[in-house]
Order: structure tokens, then C-alpha cells, then sequence
């Protein structure tokens, strides 16, 4: 089953999230809708990156990554960033 790795962004706080998910469409409506925790009170949320894995141990993996980088580096990997994914999220 494929897993993702994702970054999002809210405009309102200017801040990045990053996390990992088998259902990146359902896991969106979810930070949108206010049921995680760290993004609650937060949004609007905008996926802003995201990688495709084979498995969660790999999505897992990067993300933990991700969330070593800092703003800038993460801006240039936004900024680099080709979609790979449905352009509705």
C-alpha cells in the first residue's frame, strides 16, 4: 500500500506541517476540519509537497527528515517541488 509524506501550509499563520499519510486526500480534509491536534485553529491548510512511498517505514522516514530541515530549506524543496498528485488537493 502506498504511503505519502507531505508538507502543508497555512497563509493565515504562515506555517509549514509536515506528516505522513496513506490517504492524503482524507488526511488534508482532516487538518482542514480541525481533527489533528497540531493543526487545529490553524488553517486554512494547502498541500504544498508530496512524495509517494511504497511503504509506511519509507514515508515514515522521510518525514522524520523533513522535520529536520529548516524554513528555508524546506522553501526550496516547496520550490523545486514538480506534483505528482490529483491538482483537487
Amino acid at each position: 500500500m502506498a504511503h505519502y509524506t507531505y508538507i502543508i501550509y497555512s497563509n493565515s499563520f504562515d506555517l509549514y506541517y509536515k506528516g505522513e499519510t496513506a490517504d492524503i486526500e482524507h488526511r488534508l480534509a482532516d487538518h482542514n476540519a480541525d481533527l489533528s491536534r497540531f493543526t487545529a485553529g490553524k488553517g486554512p491548510w494547502k498541500l504544498v509537497w508530496a512524495k509517494t512511498f511504497l511503504n509506511r517505514r519509507e514515508a515514515l522516514i522521510e518525514e522524520k527528515r523533513l522535520k529536520k530541515l529548516n524554513r528555508r530549506s524546506l522553501e526550496k524543496l516547496i520550490k523545486e517541488y514538480v506534483p505528482v498528485i490529483s491538482s483537487r488537493l
